[in-house]
């Protein structure tokens, strides 16, 4: 398949157009967004757009780096002018009145909205199927779920609706769907892309990033979303590395937590990288008994503190009053938790939790270069199958330890078990997306 930069040479160079490359996604979108249910919205201002960029390659003018290129935006990112809506009746109707910071920066390099995709309500779910307007389905395979709870993003590229796609990542919110779709994912270092602009989840957890074909393609937009911005205190700059030849993976041990046959397929494929290339392989251990807890207490508490302003006085509707079950699971979760009679305890305890898993993989990375998992624990079910509470917050328990600490992850496609998609994931430091990226090359 054409990378990214190829693409955007070609319509550099005239032989492909901008308002083609355009027209060609909306004829796909036309012809299958009804079944997949992928776009919630479209910019009809695309062609316009993408005839303005025609106009000054033509004119000889200078262009962005992604002049042409279209992107699917998940509705939970402000774009100025466009429907923002968390794919819930809360904020159905609500127009964002500003771009958010990435969305600015891929703007700047010329791209070309095509419209906001369809996400689990407020990013709460797994599977893309806890949406107001109906669940996602897997280009891959109409029956099963795409993933959650960027299923609009992952989806649109693995449909071929887009060039690239925006997601959010609170737990595995991009990497999980990219697994099911058979694409690729990137949560970046929390902090390493700016967050302003993103309708949150959980403020200390949320990364945006991008979902593509390729490595090298989520590496070129990274590069270009990147980096400090003065909107988002938690932001700076990723750092450079010099390269590295003689180096040790870490292979986590993740017996008891999934299917055997996803942990034998994503160990059978690093054994043979690593031959391949010489390095090391090393079992280690992560506290994955607790992630799930520590996790799900931050995030009830701060999804509960940050949906206090969505109560239908200044827009949209009373979130309390409109949103669906998993909504409102977390948000009066939240509120127990939160309650003042318990002075703060569990949350405390969770932070508590967060900060031994932090130092978990500082001990580790101080042995490895970088780690090894599945990406998810289980095969994707069917879309309207009964599944516990229990089992479907389980998907997220191999993504979720990158949250926790900050650290930046990857999913690439490592094959299929029973005709469904696999994804590896491959875990670096905080701010070594150059390291990341140079080791999910060898991978893919």
């Amino acid at each position: 398949m054409i990378t990214l930069q190829e693409k955007a040479k070609l319509i550099k160079s005239g032989k492909l157009s901008a308002e083609k490359n355009v027209s060609d996604f909306g004829e796909k979108i036309q012809k299958l967004n009804k079944e997949l249910n992928i776009y919630l919205s479209l910019n009809t201002h695309a062609i316009e757009q993408a005839k303005e960029i025609d106009k000054r390659i033509k004119e000889k003018k200078e262009v962005g780096k992604l002049a042409g290129l279209c992107v699917a935006v998940k509705s939970n990112i402000s774009v100025k002018d466009l429907e923002a809506n968390c794919a819930s009746k809360v904020l159905e109707g609500y127009i964002s009145g500003y771009d958010a910071s990435v969305i600015e920066k891929l703007k700047n390099e010329d791209v070309i909205i095509l419209g906001m995709v369809n996400m689990d309500e407020f990013a709460c779910g797994a599977s893309g199927e806890t949406s107001a307007f109906g669940p996602v389905k897997n280009p891959r395979n109409k029956e099963l779920i795409p993933g959650g709870s960027s299923a609009g993003s992952a989806a649109a590229v693995a449909a071929e609706l887009c060039d690239f796609a925006l997601g959010s990542d609170t737990g595995g919110s991009i990497r999980n769907p990219a697994s099911h779709c058979g694409i690729v994912g990137l949560k970046p270092s929390y902090g390493s892309v700016s967050r302003y602009g993103l309708i949150d989840l959980s403020m200390s957890l949320d990364q945006i990033g991008p979902l593509t074909n390729s490595v090298e393609d989520s590496e070129f937009i990274f590069n270009i979303i990147k980096g400090q911005d003065n909107f988002d205190a938690t932001s700076q700059n990723p750092l450079e590395l010099k390269p590295k030849k003689g180096l040790t993976i870490g292979l986590l041990d993740v017996r008891d937590f999934g299917d055997k046959r996803i942990e034998d397929l994503i160990t059978k494929k690093t054994e043979e990288v690593c031959k391949r290339n010489k390095w090391e392989i090393k079992k280690v251990n992560l506290p994955l008994d607790i992630v799930l807890q520590t996790y799900y207490i931050l995030v009830y508490v701060e999804f509960f503190s940050a949906t206090r302003k969505f109560d239908g006085r200044r827009y949209g509707l009373k979130i309390d009053e409109e949103a669906g079950h998993e909504v409102l699971r977390r948000i009066f979760g939240g509120s127990e938790i939160s309650k003042a009679e318990y002075h703060g305890k569990y949350y405390r305890s969770a932070l508590k939790a967060r900060a031994l898993i932090k130092k978990q993989f500082e001990k580790i990375f101080e042995d490895v270069d970088a780690i090894v998992l599945p990406t998810v624990p289980r095969l994707a079910h069917k879309i309207g199958e009964k599944i516990s509470v229990k089992d479907m917050y389980a998907y997220d328990v191999f993504t979720i330890p990158a949250n926790l600490s900050g650290v930046c992850g990857i999913s690439i496609p490592a094959g299929t078990i029973d005709k469904k998609q696999v994804g590896l994931q491959i875990l670096a430091p905080r701010f070594y997306e150059e390291l990341l990226f140079n080791i999910s090359k060898k991978f893919e």
